[in-house]
């Protein structure tokens, strides 16, 4: 078998460039000129026989066979890069600065009060956790993780789910001594609720019932939307109205008596929480000490 090494520098610079979203930011990350990295994409593209980048003055994308052969090569130089980590023999070593992007009810509720223990156990880590409504482009904003809810986005960042939590919906006893309890979720339709709204998408979130038989989505009125998940459930405290909710942080709640869930055999409805990172360096040692970090919170939250 011969070794084409010209092909898998052209490769290895294809998939800096679609990773990066530009060539620029691509050449500074290989230490190279933006006019090489052109000509080795402009290579791999002659050595395979198809366009794999559609270029214009202000944007670059992959064409529909760029697409496929991304996707099939990316799975193979992981694992060359999973060899080269375990052969340096640095696997195990956690050191560096962690940029996180990390979505704020997550990290109010489940990180934010103990990164500390992180932290003692990796003496050679500096984290920054930057709180953001939406994961953006994680290459060009320099994070080296994003912990989100809700599905990965479309495109080249590899998604690890590290949970799932229930969605219920709650009303604080006072508003059902004054409205009364719903017996079905139809019945929230006619009451006053409170609707959170979706910065990622700039749209409130679509409210959804489930069973184990039937998906109910309901269209409900609302004199109240809010962006922040503390601001819904003091609110929702208050009396303002009803509100669906994540399990994962407000189970206390419930517990207590501070909210009522209407309807248990109705919340079928299930929200993930993902790990996102750019493929090139999902095998980083300190990345992966910290998803581990986060799953081991979130089993004992759960």
């Amino acid at each position: 078998m011969s070794y084409d090494g010209r092909l898998l520098s052209g490769v290895t610079v294809l998939m800096a460039v679609v990773e990066a979203g530009s060539m620029t930011r691509a050449a500074e990350a290989l230490g190279l000129t933006s006019s090489g990295v052109g000509r080795a994409v402009a290579r791999l593209e002659a050595r395979v026989g198809v366009r794999l980048l559609e270029r214009t003055t202000r944007t670059l994308t992959l064409t529909d066979e760029g697409r496929r052969f991304h996707e099939e090569v990316g799975p193979h130089l992981d694992g060359i890069e999973q060899a080269v980590v375990h052969a340096a023999g640095s696997a195990g070593t956690v050191q560096g600065r962690l940029r996180v992007n990390v979505d704020p009810f997550f990290s109010r509720v489940v990180l934010s009060g103990q990164v500390a223990t992180f932290l003692e156990r990796h003496p050679e880590v500096r984290v920054e956790m930057i709180m953001r409504d939406a994961a953006g482009d994680l290459v060009a904003d320099g994070f080296d993780l994003a912990l989100r809810f809700g599905e990965p986005p479309h495109g080249t960042l590899i998604g690890r789910k590290l949970a799932e939590t229930r969605i219920l919906t709650v009303a604080s006893p006072g508003f059902v001594e004054r409205y009364g309890r719903p017996g079905h979720p139809s019945e929230v339709a006619r009451l006053p609720c409170i609707e959170f709204y979706d910065a990622a998408n700039a749209r409130p979130f679509e409210w959804e019932f489930r069973n184990e038989h039937e998906v109910l989505a309901l269209k409900v009125a609302s004199r109240l939307m809010v962006s922040d998940v503390g601001a819904m459930l003091n609110a929702c405290e208050a009396g303002a109205g009803i509100a669906q909710i994540m399990e994962l942080g407000s189970k206390h709640l419930i517990e207590e008596g501070r909210l009522i869930d209407l309807f248990p055999d109705w919340s079928g409805e299930r929200f993930p929480l993902y790990a996102l990172y750019p493929s090139r360096q999902h095998r980083a040692a300190k990345i992966r000490a910290f998803i581990e970090f986060a799953v081991g919170l979130l089993d004992d939250q759960t």
